[in-house]
């Protein structure tokens, strides 16, 4: 006769010696769902038990053998990463599945998944044109997902992990040279997104920080600025979300010269309101186009490349305006960990090795400073 475990209730010892478990998952079109799970001993099953509910408590489906690699993908953007990441990396994500994991591995049972899966899936990728970095991110996207999987025992190992990702250069960053620096925020004067272009080279502020800065970030009293939003665009509409990591939410102080350009911006825009009533600015958002809705990522950056064209300036992309504010600080012997803050990057590490090469003159200049100190 089966014997229940002390207490257990839904464990018992079958006649054949094993250990059953039965998981009661509610109820599903009218009746009781129950599944049940088998192990050679009662601990095996608590286990298998306890990860059962966990993953029908985050809304994914139980672990199986039948469960394919499309299906499992499917449940984890849904109920693992649409909880915890950005709304711009969730759609990433979403179009790495479904443009690259799920017409290759969409059939393959979880179970069944290898590492020679993985690495053909990358060598179908670089075979067909897809640059290397591209590649990574798949990749990476394919790894993450099994680190779950993993942990909610749908599978013993992540085979990405054992699979070779395709190497890549870091490209050398290439920002504006000082005297290029000095001549942008001259033939920016008039524009008018002026201020927007010199809040991004002289403190660096990522395009969705900028874009999603509300008048009320701004104290121009004390001439302080505060990141607590990013604009993003989701399913066609524009929204406010949380910076990209903590460290990303700052306060920072306002160089003289980017608290004028945004009073005369604050005063242009009043200008256009009353000229040209337009849509009305949601969110307050300091930078808007002319009608008052939100400026498009897309546009800025092309009218940006559009200026520096027309006045014979190197090619930048937008980005590089933020590479150049570090630079310019390093080139002026600000502390790394200084411009780590005023960046917002998560780790001193990544300002280092986005850097290094700015550096250089710094560290000559340590040597020599060295040797001066220890030669006399």
């Amino acid at each position: 006769m089966a014997k229940r475990g002390s207490g257990e209730g839904s464990i018992y010892k079958r006649s054949d010696g094993r250990w059953a478990g039965v998981v009661d998952l509610g109820w599903l079109d009218g009746k009781r769902n129950r599944k049940s799970m088998y192990a050679k001993t009662r601990k095996e099953v608590q286990e298998k038990l306890n990860k059962a509910l966990t993953s029908h408590q985050q809304g994914l489906p139980l672990p199986s053998d039948q469960l394919t690699v499309g299906q499992y993908l499917l449940a984890w953007l849904e109920h693992s990463a649409k909880p915890k990441v950005r709304l711009s990396t969730l759609e990433s994500y979403e179009e790495i599945v479904r443009l690259h994991l799920e017409p290759n591995l969409g059939k393959v049972r979880l179970s069944k998944l290898t590492p020679m899966h993985v690495t053909k899936l990358i060598n179908t990728k670089l075979s067909r044109g897809l640059s290397p970095r591209r590649v990574q991110y798949i990749h990476a996207v394919l790894r993450r997902s099994l680190t779950i999987a993993v942990k909610l025992d749908y599978v013993s190992r992540n085979v990405a992990k054992l699979a070779d990702s395709p190497s890549t250069l870091q490209k050398e960053v290439v920002p504006f040279q000082i005297q290029e620096a000095r001549r942008f925020l001259k033939v920016i004067q008039g524009d008018r997104l002026a201020a927007l272009y010199t809040l991004a080279i002289t403190i660096g502020l990522r395009q969705g920080e900028i874009l999603g800065l509300c008048w009320s970030d701004i104290n121009l009293t004390s001439g302080s600025i505060t990141i607590r939003h990013s604009l993003q665009k989701h399913e066609g509409r524009y929204c406010l979300v949380e910076p990209k990591s903590t460290k990303s939410r700052r306060t920072l102080v306002l160089p003289g010269l980017a608290m004028e350009a945004i009073k005369v911006h604050k005063h242009r825009q009043l200008v256009e309101r009353l000229r040209m009533p337009g849509e009305p600015n949601e969110f307050n958002l300091v930078f808007t186009t002319r009608a008052g809705t939100p400026i498009n990522r897309h546009n800025l950056t092309r009218d940006f490349q559009a200026l520096l064209k027309r006045e014979g300036l190197p090619r930048l992309r937008f980005h590089d305006l933020r590479h150049t504010a570090a630079s310019l600080l390093l080139a002026e012997n600000v502390q790394p960990r200084d411009i780590m803050e005023v960046l917002g990057h998560s780790q001193i590490g990544l300002t280092m090795n986005l850097y290094s090469h700015v550096m250089k003159p710094a560290l000559q200049n340590a040597a020599d400073r060295m040797d001066s100190l220890l030669t006399g």
